[in-house]
């Protein structure tokens, strides 16, 4: 593996966790994760400069993760409040596939992988 696409506990991620129980279409995922996506990005670039810059530099990456219930999702939520962690909940406004304040998606971060891994690591990939 080249050096420029080796892996790192320096790195920087954002999660993005998709309530599971919700069954969405892969499209109505996509967009609800962009929605958290875009979100913490603007919160993290004037609230926590010394995480974005790393992470916008470092390529914006992002992993799609499932929380298989909205109470699993709200722990998580809690606890990556605990430790310090921007996030953000998506609410969907309910115009297609669920109903208006439906809670649909986790964002964290962005924030190191080595400190995000501990928190989301048990998590199935979307």
């Amino acid at each position: 593996m080249s050096s420029n696409r080796r892996r790192s506990a320096d790195e920087y991620k954002m999660v993005l966790v998709i309530r599971g129980e919700l069954r969405l279409t892969a499209g109505k995922a996509a967009v609800q994760a962009a929605h958290a996506a875009v979100a913490l990005a603007r919160t993290a670039e004037s609230r926590a400069p010394s995480v974005f810059r790393p992470w916008w530099e470092g390529g914006q990456r992002k992993i799609a993760l499932v929380a298989p219930t909205l109470r699993d999702l709200e722990e998580l939520e809690r606890r990556a409040h605990q430790r310090g962690f921007l996030t953000i909940l998506i609410e969907d406004a309910g115009f297609t596939e669920v109903a208006p304040g439906t809670k649909t998606c986790l964002g964290i971060g962005p924030a190191r992988s080595a400190d995000l891994d501990p928190l989301t690591g048990d998590l199935p990939l979307l």
